[in-house]
């Protein structure tokens, strides 16, 4: 078995592109300021986030041009979703709010020579060419006065497309973005409305008054980086790993009988949380820590209004020493990672929200942390613009943020043997990304463990 995939990164092509241009809305939408959430203006949610999906040819799409179908949808559906179509600005107490200006969202057509085959069999991030595909336009990518969306659609040799997009993230998160994709998708088939109306009702995700820390929020400590262990920005090597039915249940191999039910997703938390903090070798003593996002739509009562497309998720964090989570068997990590998902509450989402007014909207830890954003329901690859659903769709690199390499997002994905499962895209220093390999490797084939070489500790009898 082997989960590692190396990007078909040695594939160089040429992408002309045309001059950045605002598509605004089709018709007047209203001139308004609208406040984000405590929950959407939080540090760290102030950064962009790539999304890009592609597209086969489609034979009965024939004599219609991707760009000008979506370009046409784009300023449709901004009569909708207007406030994208706008500019953030700060007020008082770092509070974010969307000046309503019709300005637009910034897009930009481009012409690769390049056919979707030669990206191979297996389309998953690494992207080669991203930057190509995805391109910063100059000037675009503040927090505050910039577009909030850019898009980016690109004609490939074989009529197929790529439509890579990038977002704001204070403004939604993934169900959020897919709402509005999915609208736009909607409207370049010929609706005249999305069928999923956006709701703003962003106030339900504000602090009280007063506001008060009722929950433990230790993804928000303060930890001084003493031993300059926020990940180096150099030397980064990006890998996508893929998990299929054999290779999780090699992995399952190592719960213990009374976790049997955990979820996968808790299992490769678990998994990989371990292995990378062995590959980055912090010291012994210190702590580690995991935060996984949580959807809370759900975890409202009554739930949040269906067509919410703000933040409505948490980071709940688990918290040990390097030494405990790398010395204790598999079991141990598990049982850290189930509590922390189900920490996630009407009332903790609430005490966030008042810790962001109370704090002035710290960015979450990230000293020796890793992230993990589980977006295999978000339906990504479900967006259809005509063309049918995309061959893949979803982030369109790990380890974005702030903070280079402290996110992993999980994709859905099919195999070329046509086995459903999930790929991970990882970030990690060259000398870890080795390390991190082997671990993983061992584990997936079930190896008796060593005492390790790679790290300070003695590794565990799983």
């Amino acid at each position: 078995m082997d989960p590692i995939k190396q990007s078909s990164s040695e594939l160089v092509f040429t992408v002309r592109r045309q001059k950045a241009e605002l598509i605004a809305p089709a018709k007047p939408t209203p001139s308004e300021t609208k406040l984000l959430s405590d929950i959407d203006d939080q540090e760290g949610l102030r950064f962009q986030i790539p999304v890009i999906n592609f597209y086969r040819k489609d034979s009965s799409m024939r004599g219609n041009d991707p760009v000008k179908v979506i370009k046409k949808a784009i300023a449709e559906t901004l009569v909708f979703y207007y406030p994208f179509a706008g500019r953030l600005r700060e007020g008082n107490g770092r509070k974010l709010m969307v000046d309503c200006t019709g300005e637009g969202v910034m897009f930009v057509e481009a012409e690769a020579d390049v056919t979707l085959e030669q990206f191979g069999d297996e389309l998953q991030p690494p992207f080669p060419c991203l930057e190509e595909l995805l391109y910063d336009v100059p000037g675009s990518a503040g927090v505050l006065n910039c577009p909030l969306l850019l898009i980016q659609v690109t004609r490939l040799r074989c009529g197929g497309f790529i439509f890579a997009l990038r977002l704001n993230h204070t403004m939604s998160d993934a169900p959020g973005l897919v709402q509005f994709m999915t609208a736009v998708g909607e409207m370049a088939r010929g609706a005249s409305a999305p069928s999923t109306l956006p709701v703003w009702c962003r106030e339900l995700l504000n602090a009280r008054n007063p506001p008060q820390v009722t929950c433990a929020h230790r993804e928000y400590d303060e930890v001084p980086d003493t031993k300059g262990t926020i990940i180096p920005l150099d030397d980064m090597v990006h890998k996508s790993f893929f998990f299929g039915p054999s290779e999780v249940s090699a992995l399952r191999r190592f719960v213990p009988p009374h976790l049997r039910k955990s979820s996968t997703f808790e299992l490769l938390t678990s998994v990989l949380w371990r292995c990378r903090t062995i590959s980055l070798k912090p010291d012994p003593e210190e702590e580690v820590r995991v935060l996984c996002i949580v959807n809370a739509r759900s975890r409202f009562n009554p739930p949040l209004p269906n067509g919410y497309y703000g933040n409505a998720f948490a980071f709940p964090v688990a918290v040990t020493t390097a030494t405990k989570l790398c010395k204790n068997p598999l079991g141990y990590a598990l049982e850290l990672v189930k509590k922390t998902k189900s920490d996630v509450t009407e009332e903790y989402m609430k005490s966030v929200a008042d810790l962001m007014v109370m704090k002035g909207r710290p960015h979450f830890t990230v000293v020796r942390t890793y992230l993990v954003s589980d977006v295999t329901r978000a339906g990504f690859g479900e967006v259809d613009f005509g063309w049918g659903k995309a061959v893949y769709g979803g982030p369109a690199k790990g380890g974005v943020g702030a903070i280079p390499g402290v996110a992993s997002f999980y994709i859905p994905f099919r195999n070329k043997k046509g086995e459903n499962g999930i790929v991970v895209p990882i970030c990690l220093p060259a000398f870890a990304m080795e390390i991190f390999v082997k671990e993983l490797d061992g584990m997936l084939k079930g190896d008796v463990p060593q005492v390790s070489t790679n790290y300070a500790i003695i590794r565990p009898a799983l």
